[in-house]
């Protein structure tokens, strides 16, 4: 008998005993990702051209939109304890997911070997200091094992180093700000009245810029808050969600603006948008040390939640039809990252991030229709998991999905510096448009025939979604609730 391609168990659905992290472990886990280097730079790129409140507001605005489509695509977690690459089987169908969830797996590992990257060579730099032991690829390799391994313990072994990592990133970027402010103050600038004349950027450009950072976890945050912890029979959105919701309006906003700041006060008080670099070039000592602590902790908490999960489940979808583990999952999108050697693509980090957050910008649109308009939080978990079932579509394929993405994400390019807010609504509007008219006449979808029956949903009812296989053959059976 022919084995179901479509089952790995590290892609069914999460169930209650396997939901262990809270909301407070869950915005531990927030500030970890939030703390990037890169972020520096975004501060730094508008503090020239306008106030320092500006350039915090431009940011602090970006990241609570991102923060809110984090909230509402985080639902799929919450509601059917779907991965990200699962449910893109919907809106895709089960063929063609591969050419989205791949492409975010992509830029995942990209973005991990960047983070690895930077905290190798802060690494690298206290080694040559202390022995003269100089090989930033050398402490590359062993950063990047280390992460690996961190991920691959699971996502409580991931919650219990962010109880460490948050507490003391916060602590390290309050003192490096701080060192920062009085540079500035020696320079006679006063931040509360400094005005940037120069008219290298504008507002919208640095708050556009900064949602290309996270516009890509927002949708696939699911690989997250499908372990969060959620009461069942809870039927109001914010009840039920409010350890999703919480984590992400307050952590992701007021964290990426604090990083924003101190990139901003960075180049006022020296001409480099990179603190890191200042501190490394007149620190001793103990200084160094504590330097590292910050370098080392915001890359890797940053890259096994944010970067390493998401990179390895849509590989691992891809990769069902040869039983891909996880753990071959999380090696291959190290080697992934390496392999687009991250430290050329940092020269270029703002092309890049423009680029991928434009083509990608447009499936946070399509999933958005597809979850909330289209099947209205319904889903019909078990076909998912079915070669014949009714995400089959056309050869696996799911035509309205992908033309949609085609025109969202060309178009988005093409208008880069408005890229998500071109992407994600023609992403919305075309795909609703050809679902309604087109798809939906040809592929009837159970969940929107049934009238949106409640046997469709999850949490809400107290139901687990139970993808089982019995027999000869690995065959998806039906779903209970516990």
């Amino acid at each position: 008998m022919k084995r179901n391609t479509l089952i790995s168990k590290d892609i069914l659905p999460s169930v209650s005993s396997q939901r262990v992290v809270s909301g407070f472990g869950f915005f531990n886990i927030w500030v970890g990702m939030a703390v990037i280097i890169a972020t520096f730079q975004i501060g730094a790129n508008g503090i020239d051209s306008m106030a320092l409140w500006e350039v915090a507001a431009a940011i602090f605005i970006a990241n609570f939109i991102i923060a809110i489509i984090g909230s509402l695509s985080g639902d799929i977690g919450i509601e059917h304890g779907l991965s990200f690459a699962a449910y893109l089987r919907a809106p895709f169908g089960i063929a063609g997911v591969h050419i989205p969830a791949v492409s975010r797996g992509i830029v995942a590992s990209i973005w991990f070997g960047i983070q690895t990257y930077l905290g190798a060579t802060a690494i690298n730099f206290i080694f040559d200091r202390l022995t003269g032991f100089d090989s930033w690829f050398f402490w590359y390799v062993a950063f990047a094992i280390v992460q690996i391994i961190n991920t691959a313990m699971g996502i409580k072994a991931i919650d219990r180093f962010a109880v460490i990592a948050a507490p003391s990133i916060i602590i390290i970027s309050i003192w490096i700000y701080a060192r920062m402010q009085g540079m500035v103050s020696n320079k006679g600038i006063d931040l509360l009245t400094y005005q940037g004349s120069a008219e290298t950027t504008t507002w919208l450009v640095v708050m556009i810029a900064n949602m290309g950072f996270w516009a890509t976890l927002a949708i696939d945050i699911p690989n997250i808050t499908r372990y969060i912890k959620a009461p069942k029979n809870e039927k109001n959105w914010f009840k039920r969600n409010k350890n999703n919701y919480l984590p992400h309006i307050t952590a992701l906003p007021l964290v990426q603006t604090f990083m924003g700041v101190i990139g901003a006060v960075s180049l006022l008080a020296t001409g480099l948008w990179n603190p890191i670099e200042v501190i490394q070039e007149t620190a001793t000592g103990w200084i160094m040390v504590v330097l590292l602590v910050m370098v080392v902790l915001a890359q890797w908490s940053t890259n096994t939640a944010a970067n390493l999960i998401p990179a390895t489940l849509t590989f691992v979808n891809a990769g069902s039809r040869i039983n891909l583990s996880y753990v071959s999952g999380i090696i291959l999108a190290g080697v992934v990252g390496t392999l687009f050697q991250p430290w050329a693509i940092l020269d270029q980090l703002f092309l890049y991030l423009g680029y991928f957050g434009a083509i990608l910008s447009g499936v946070a649109g399509i999933i958005m229709c597809d979850y909330y308009i289209i099947r209205k939080r319904r889903v019909n978990v078990k076909e998912l998991y079915e070669p014949e079932g009714q995400f089959k579509y056309d050869h696996g394929v799911n035509w309205a999905g992908l033309i949609s993405w085609a025109i969202s994400g060309t178009l988005a390019v093409y208008f880069i510096e408005y890229m998500y807010f071109v992407g994600f609504p023609l992403g919305f509007v075309c795909y609703y448009v050809l679902m309604k008219s087109w798809y939906l006449k040809k592929h009837p979808q159970k969940e929107v025939e049934s009238n949106f029956s409640d046997e469709y949903l999850g949490t809400t009812v107290g139901r687990d979604w139970e993808i089982v296989t019995g027999g000869s053959e690995q065959e998806v059976a039906s779903t209970k609730a516990k």
